[in-house]
């Protein structure tokens, strides 16, 4: 993901109708697309754009065919988290669910700080992925970030300088974003989370100190 540009909604969309971008944020998008219809007619549109561009260009031949068919082939499977179910779930897309394979009440939840929980899928695609758990009212500290973080809120909601994003939302941010996110009173905050890199911490120490310990 480090050469692609993910600063805006629509940047990721335009990507992942191009098909460019890596899977996890490629499942995050299709997760996206079905907790919220309001970019369907957007992706449906630069997906027709990219059909044009396609049919109008030169054949190109494929040098080392054989060699490049023998790479994919023999190049491992996408790791994932577990074998998936297709049990319905109370909030987690079918797409997060089958990438994942793990269903919203079957999350092995790690404490990361008072109020805040977290379950890493890993390394996969060049991405580091997790789900989050912020218990209502819970202030995650100030931080920017080295690298691109895109968050999808499955449930509940937070609030940080941009505005708010609530169920189905997608949150995009980079160096250029220095945020506090704020999980809302009425109920956890549990996001789907696909990042570039670590985040930076920023704020003051009074600031961060209180924030850590929630």
């Amino acid at each position: 993901m480090a050469d692609v540009q993910l600063d805006t909604v629509d940047a990721l969309m335009a990507r992942y109708a191009a098909g460019i971008l890596p899977a996890p944020a490629r499942v995050l998008v299709e997760a996206h697309l079905e907790m919220q219809s309001i970019n369907r007619p957007k992706v449906a549109e630069y997906e027709m754009v990219v059909g044009d561009i396609l049919e109008h260009m030169e054949p190109v031949s494929l040098r080392l065919r054989d060699e490049a068919l023998k790479a994919v082939f023999a190049a491992a499977p996408l790791a994932m988290a577990g074998t998936a179910r297709a049990q319905p779930n109370a909030f987690f897309p079918k797409a997060i669910r089958d990438f994942a394979g793990l269903d919203a009440a079957e999350i092995p939840w790690k404490r990361k700080l008072p109020g805040f929980k977290e379950y890493s899928l890993g390394k996969i695609d060049g991405c580091d992925v997790s789900f989050f758990w912020l218990k209502p009212g819970r202030v995650i500290p100030a931080h920017t970030h080295e690298g691109y973080e895109l968050s999808l809120v499955l449930d509940g909601a937070f609030n940080d300088t941009r505005g708010r994003f609530a169920k189905g939302d997608i949150s995009v941010a980079d160096e250029s974003i220095d945020h506090r996110p704020v999980a809302e009173a009425e109920c956890p905050c549990i996001g789907f989370a696909v990042s570039q890199a670590p985040v930076k911490l920023t704020g003051s120490w009074r600031q961060l100190l209180g924030d850590m310990i929630g």
